[in-house]
């Protein structure tokens, strides 16, 4: 017998009423957010999407596909997992303030929190601190609660006051606070001790033989530091480790940590900032790195973007930040998922 159970379509009338409050939220907070961008004189940018490399992180994966040009010869193409190199190259080509609500793709995911093809709220500024972004940041978050009049974000049982002084709080001393792990003890010339990390950690997560340094930080990271962060107010987590310093630059007072930092609601991660590497031999370098562990477990690699490094080693110094604009639109809304919040879900979903 045939199940008559299966959910109606996204695009029903009964289904749309249910969701429409929160897609007029979106509107409400793309239109507050735009204006705050306009009155700080930042340019809104279009990059494209289909890329040569679609970014060079271990665990990013992205949808592929060819094009096949007026001669017949075919060339490989990604949808890409960020607007970043594009961005970038704008930086060098002599953009100051720019900021783009970039459609981009992520394999892989599916989730509460998680969706394929996504929108990332991403803006640059040259010749600024990554202090500039971080405070960009709280403003635009706060826009986004102003503009829908919810006075507290709230998922899964937590609640975070968006107006509220955030917490500043750096990675090493989250570690010590929630997993009594000095962090920074197990990190010597910029790189990770593993051997250090998996005993300092070893009552705290479950590690395995093949778990790198990263996998083990990881792993402290999601199963007791995020769960506290963005409790009662937003939680800014800054200077991360140099081994995860992604395209950021690390500081000059202290070679063990980099100007990368990441903002929370609710423990929920909203947001990822960079003071932007200029450093196009280092950043070959940490690509390079990636690439080769990402073969090693998933058997695949991307491409270098040779004329993205070109324009690192030609870019102003700068800052940037990605902001996951579904995810603040559903906690701006009071949705449950970032599904309700899209005007219409990926492809092939109910």
């Amino acid at each position: 017998m045939v199940s008559t159970d299966q959910p109606s379509p996204w695009w029903s009338p009964a289904r749309h009423v249910d969701r429409r409050p929160f897609l007029i939220a979106r509107s409400a907070i793309t239109k507050a957010v735009r204006a705050w961008f306009d009155e700080q004189g930042f340019s809104e940018v279009e990059t494209a999407i289909l890329q040569i490399s679609p970014g060079n992180e271990t665990h990013l994966h992205a949808p592929r596909t060819e094009l096949t040009g007026g001669d017949g010869a075919r060339a490989t193409r990604y949808l890409r997992t960020s607007p970043e190199f594009a961005a970038k190259k704008l930086l060098a080509a002599g953009e100051t303030k720019i900021f783009e609500f970039a459609r981009v793709f992520r394999d892989r995911e599916r989730g509460d929190l998680h969706l394929p093809e996504f929108t990332m709220l991403e803006w640059y500024r040259a010749d600024a601190s990554y202090d500039a972004v971080m405070a960009d940041t709280i403003v635009v978050i706060a826009h986004a609660a102003q503009a829908t009049g919810i006075g507290r974000f709230s998922f899964r049982g937590r609640e975070a006051d968006p107006f509220a002084e955030p917490e500043l709080l750096t990675v090493a001393a989250a570690f010590e606070r929630f997993a009594e792990i000095d962090l920074l003890a197990t990190i010597r010339n910029g790189v990770g001790d593993r051997l250090a990390l998996a005993a300092a950690a070893n009552t705290r997560v479950r590690v395995t033989d093949d778990d790198t340094w990263s996998d083990i930080f990881s792993k402290v990271l999601v199963e007791h530091v995020e769960p506290n962060l963005g409790q009662g107010r937003l939680t800014v987590l800054f200077e991360y480790p140099a081994p995860e310093a992604a395209l950021a630059r690390t500081k000059s007072a202290d070679p063990r940590v980099a100007e990368r930092f990441e903002v929370y609601a609710c423990g929920v991660e909203l947001a990822n900032g960079f003071g932007e590497l200029t450093d196009a031999s280092e950043q070959r370098r940490r690509f390079a790195a990636d690439m080769d562990e990402k073969e090693r477990r998933y058997g695949e690699r991307y491409p270098l973007d040779e004329d993205f490094l070109a324009a690192v080693a030609t870019m102003p110094p700068a800052s940037g930040v990605a902001l996951g604009f579904d995810r603040l639109v559903m906690l701006a809304s009071g949705a449950l998922r970032v599904d309700q919040v899209v005007w219409t879900p990926p492809a092939g979903e109910t």
